[in-house]
């Protein structure tokens, strides 16, 4: 007998808005920094957060029935998960690209459909006649609450590119497109033999220079200010471009790719690490998500699949490419000179 055809699955998919929202304002009222401190019940998470008493119970409840939360015998507490990745105190707090995702993409994806139908870009720069980082980087605060959200979704890409790369080969790195410094601090810390730079628009040097100096990596990580597109990339022995090729159109890309392989040193590598496409174009949804929000925050930029990549830095030059996974819908391509 044939399986019943349903409709609770597009319903839950045109629906699930409520509950990437839910989320999201869970982030901004607090929630999980105030249950890390302590458990609490209905009455203290009310007063604390400054929740009206109509909305707590279903609030909190949904967010257990989401399995973002636990509640036994009344008691409300973090899962083992938004513990130790959304405690604003702890180190491996993710939150900030939710913080971002809620201050800004949130409403900009509201425009989805004018997006499809024009192509032009929906988020600050709309009619104001600038891209996306010159309407961030105008503005300081929003420039370090997007610094702090490109930390929380480079964070594990990093460990696995410390983990998965060989770096007892090579000695030194630049990190093209640092933001806070992320990367440069976490293959720093798993390579003690490595150095490395941070490259970025000067706005960003005096965050990452405070992130690098929190970390301890002041005496092996420098930045070096500078516009990828307007001038030399510093030289290493390894590249990296993390979530950046993505921002840019295809000439831009293949003129970045172009640029990291001018750079580097024959037997020198190049890392591009995205939300890599499958070649098929039918997985990865993640990563087809993105490219539609590589279309509302760009005038055009789009994610690739892995194949494309590797075509475009045999283009470049490269004699051997590889595609490797890192972590969720996270992985890199690999070139080497």
């Amino acid at each position: 007998m044939s399986a019943t055809v349903t409709p609770n699955d597009i319903l839950q998919l045109g629906m699930g808005f409520w509950g990437s929202k839910t989320l999201l304002s869970a982030v901004e009222l607090g929630v999980f920094g105030e249950l890390a401190k302590a458990p609490a019940n209905i009455e203290t998470l009310t007063r604390r957060l400054g929740l009206h008493p109509r909305s707590a119970r279903d609030f909190l409840d949904a967010l257990v029935a989401l399995r973002m939360l636990e509640r036994v015998d009344g008691i409300y507490r973090n899962t083992s998960a938004t513990d130790l990745f959304l405690d604003p105190q702890k180190p491996s707090y993710v939150g900030g690209v939710l913080e971002m995702a809620n201050a800004r993409l949130y409403g900009f994806w509201g425009s989805l459909t004018e997006a499809l139908r024009t192509g032009a870009p929906q988020n600050e720069s709309k009619g104001a006649g600038s891209d996306l980082f010159e309407a961030l980087y105008a503005d300081p605060e929003r420039l370090k609450r997007f610094l702090r959200a490109m930390s929380s979704i480079s964070a594990g890409p990093a460990q696995a590119i410390a983990a998965k790369f060989p770096w007892a080969d090579y000695s030194s790195f630049v990190d093209v497109g640092c933001a806070q410094g992320m990367v440069p601090v976490t293959l720093a810390h798993a390579h003690a033999h490595l150095t490395g730079y941070g490259f970025d628009l000067p706005e960003v040097g005096p965050v990452f220079r405070g992130f690098v100096e929190n970390s301890g990596l002041s005496d092996r990580i420098s930045f070096v200010a500078g516009n990828f597109f307007e001038d030399p990339l510093p030289t290493a022995d390894v590249i990296v471009m993390g979530h950046i090729l993505h921002d840019w159109d295809l000439e831009q890309k293949r003129a970045l790719i172009a640029k990291a392989y001018e750079a580097l040193p024959m037997g020198g590598a190049f890392i591009a690490y995205d939300a890599i496409i499958d070649d098929e174009r039918r997985q990865n949804a993640y990563g087809l998500l993105m490219s539609l929000n590589m279309l509302i925050e760009t005038t055009g930029g789009f994610d690739y699949t892995g194949a494309d990549c590797q075509a475009w830095m045999r283009a470049a030059g490269f004699s051997a490419t590889r595609v490797e996974p890192l972590v969720g819908s996270t992985s890199m391509v690999i070139g080497r000179k």
